[in-house]
């Protein structure tokens, strides 16, 4: 290789490295913002959870349609939520939620004719579209800055078909947010709504440590009767698809600050890589120099020795 070559792969390599550090501060700050508002939402999230899973024990309750399972009288067919990115360079982001999706639909025997796709992000939606998946929804270019409303289009899609006995269940795949150098792909049951889901979801969006944790030795009370008013039907119609819209909402929150700590981990990887390269290729460039040069030292001197 020659002289010039190496010069150049090291410009290259050096010109690489000043980019994925600029990506790298850019990922960084949006990893913050994504945090605390994932954090942050989680207090809201428990919270919701929890009266909602007291609410549960009423005998009313299980009489509601998002409240027991249908698939002994309509559809066999279920919905999974898929929750990716946009864009790439995130490491093993995206490719972790597809394969916690497809580990799913194995353990549950569902083909491709017996789920429906909602594809939250690129990444997801043109995986399972390019599969000949049912992707019947869609959205994509999801910014940060998104609210609870931005996801009512989902779950009222959801609700609509589970009312209409198209679904007899709900999922919802997306990366759980964990620290900012550990990201876990989670698949979460939202319908049919049971004490049993609403307490995994709750476990799942609750720290192990931290300012959201549960207080140790901490028990849920339950009263030995409700008094709901107006009445049963009306307070469950109100804040069992909030249940679902909070549970979706909240994974999109996990999913966005999980999706820039993970492209920060990458773009740091990636420059790291690019110093490392740029280091051995500045030795083999110095290396290669100097053999040249000793090289026409040698040439030089035995010219000077022959012509005596």
């Amino acid at each position: 290789m020659s002289l010039k070559n190496i010069k150049t792969k090291i410009y290259s390599v050096k010109k690489t490295a000043t980019v994925t550090r600029a990506m790298e501060a850019v990922s960084a700050v949006k990893m913050r913002k994504s945090q605390e508002r994932a954090l942050s939402g989680r207090a809201y999230a428990a919270a919701a959870l929890s009266v909602l899973e007291r609410l549960s024990a009423t005998s009313e309750a299980g009489h509601h349609p998002l409240m027991f399972d249908l698939r002994g009288r309509t559809s066999r067919k279920a919905a999974i939520i898929v929750v990716t990115s946009d864009k790439g360079l995130a490491g093993s982001l995206n490719s972790a939620v597809i394969r916690a999706t497809e580990h799913e639909l194995s353990m549950r025997n569902l083909d491709k004719t017996g789920v429906k796709i909602i594809a939250i992000g690129r990444r997801g939606a043109d995986y399972f579209a390019m599969r000949d998946f049912d992707v019947a929804l869609r959205q994509e270019n999801i910014g940060d800055v998104v609210s609870d409303n931005d996801m009512r289009a989902v779950t009222d899609q959801v609700l609509l078909w589970h009312a209409a006995g198209d679904i007899s269940e709900c999922h919802i795949a997306y990366t759980n947010f964990i620290s900012t150098f550990e990201q876990k792909p989670a698949v979460r049951h939202i319908i049919p709504i049971t004490p049993e889901t609403m307490k995994e979801m709750v476990r799942g969006i609750r720290p192990a440590k931290g300012k959201y944790a549960p207080v140790e030795g901490e028990k849920e009370v339950h009263p030995a009767a409700y008094t709901i008013e107006p009445d049963t039907e009306t307070v469950l119609a109100e804040l069992l698809p909030k249940l679902v819209n909070v549970a979706v909402f909240h994974a999109l929150l996990e999913s966005k600050a999980s999706e820039h700590s993970a492209r920060m981990v990458a773009m740091k990887s990636a420059t790291d890589k690019a110093k490392e390269m740029a280091g051995e290729l500045t030795r083999i460039f110095n290396k290669t120099r100097q053999s040249a040069i000793t090289r026409e030292v040698s040439e030089i001197t035995s010219g000077i020795e022959a012509m005596r």
